[in-house]
């Protein structure tokens, strides 16, 4: 993954407008500065090759007014300084769109974009408050934000509880470290708002020891346990919680747990287990069966067919489909070329976009960066995964509340 080719494409979506083939143009370049060496590698290969797949797939199809797309990854292996090196390279050949897929580099660009008029895309990862788009003008947390999400797994344990959370404990497991620290304030601020008790285990990076914390899980035994943490850690978690009896479907994850996780967990232990999600898993999605005739089975995919076959994939073919979305709003409200400003607009005006049912509908606007917040929690049920709850955005009200307290900071 290290040296992905550039990928070239014509944007058209799935039940989009289609345009007539033309003489490909100046194209519309999307930077992808990725960690494809280090910390991310357990999910960035197939959210780029879901992103290389449908830029291919779009270009087969036409294009918005013959300009192409052109996707250009790159590794910055989860370093905040190789990642700024990447957006200022890219930023010269002319990219003014820009996704990190990592906390800490997102964090160390964002300035910089802000100051430059550059798009960041931040599906998933980054600062919560940079949904507020009157402050943070330039970046889309478009998808939940890790503050919403953890809003979301409250509300739907609230539900479990018929709606009284007085007298529940919640643990918080996460990676002590940006990513794993995010929703903290918010659990924190519906602790105090709804009365359960909070009870925080930090577990320190890699992951690879955490029979500490689990014991002490054991000891303390909240209801539920909220666990924010990425990839192999799940299994050793796993295995903890089969070490000291706690019950799997207390479990309730981060969308960073795919079927990766759940085969080295076990398909019958892992039975309960939970996560939030903002995408449709599975291959009975449209958009993904279009890419496996058109492509894989013409020998034409970007990668194996085996990383299409994972939630990740899925979360690459909604990120991006919002992105080329967004072209094609741009050239249709402002013509071409694409501009910065111009996409803006064009993200700016997106309403109950959903990409023919593969994500939770988003709306973007002026003010509100992030899309509406909405995931679902699904469980595992020993052979496929079985939706909870609807699609959901909870707690708006009070995730704005921090969120607007935040941002007034960093506005200051």
């Amino acid at each position: 993954m290290k040296k992905l080719t550039k990928a070239l494409a014509v944007f058209s979506m799935v039940g989009g407008a289609l345009f007539g083939t033309q003489a490909l143009a100046e194209p519309f370049k999307i930077g992808i500065c990725y960690d494809l060496s280090k910390a991310y590698t357990f999910a960035t290969p197939q959210v780029s090759q879901a992103a290389m797949d449908l830029a291919k797939l779009i270009n087969m199809k036409g294009g918005i007014g013959g300009e192409p797309v052109e996707v250009i990854v790159r590794d910055h292996g989860n370093e905040p300084q190789r990642g700024i090196e990447c957006y200022s390279k890219l930023s010269r050949e002319g990219v003014f769109v820009f996704d990190t897929l990592s906390t800490p580099v997102s964090l160390a660009i964002l300035p910089r974009a802000m100051e430059d008029g550059r798009i960041l895309m931040q599906s998933l990862v980054g600062r919560g408050d940079a949904v507020d788009g009157t402050v943070f003008e330039w970046v889309y947390p478009i998808g939940p934000t890790y503050w919403g999400q953890a809003a979301n797994d409250v509300a739907y344990i609230k539900q479990l509880h018929d709606g009284d959370l007085s007298d529940v404990k919640v643990g918080f497991v996460y990676f002590d470290y940006p990513f794993g620290q995010e929703p903290i304030e918010i659990l924190k601020t519906l602790s105090e708002k709804e009365g359960f008790k909070l009870e925080l285990y930090p577990v320190p990076l890699p992951g690879s020891d955490q029979a500490g914390v689990w014991s002490k899980v054991r000891r303390d035994n909240p209801d539920h346990v909220i666990v924010w943490m990425l990839g192999g850690a799940h299994v050793v978690a796993s295995k903890e919680m089969q070490r000291n009896r706690i019950p799997m479907d207390k479990y309730i994850s981060v969308n960073w747990l795919n079927e990766v996780d759940i085969a080295n967990i076990g398909d019958e232990a892992a039975k309960g287990i939970k996560r939030g999600t903002n995408v449709v898993g599975g291959q009975d999605v449209a958009l993904y069966q279009e890419i496996m005739t058109e492509l894989y089975d013409k020998g034409e995919g970007s990668g194996p067919i085996e990383k299409t076959q994972d939630v990740f994939y899925n979360t690459g073919l909604a990120m991006y489909s919002i992105m080329f979305e967004a072209a094609r709003k741009a050239a249709e409200l402002e013509g071409l070329p694409i501009t910065a400003k111009s996409y803006k607009a064009g993200l700016e005006s997106l309403e109950g976009f959903d990409a023919n049912g593969l994500m939770a509908p988003i709306t973007v606007t002026v003010e509100d960066h992030g899309g509406g917040g909405k995931t679902r929690i699904e469980m595992w049920d020993g052979e496929t995964w079985v939706p909870q709850t609807d699609w959901i955005s909870e707690y708006t009200d009070v995730v704005w509340e921090v969120v607007k307290e935040s941002s007034s900071e960093y506005e200051q």
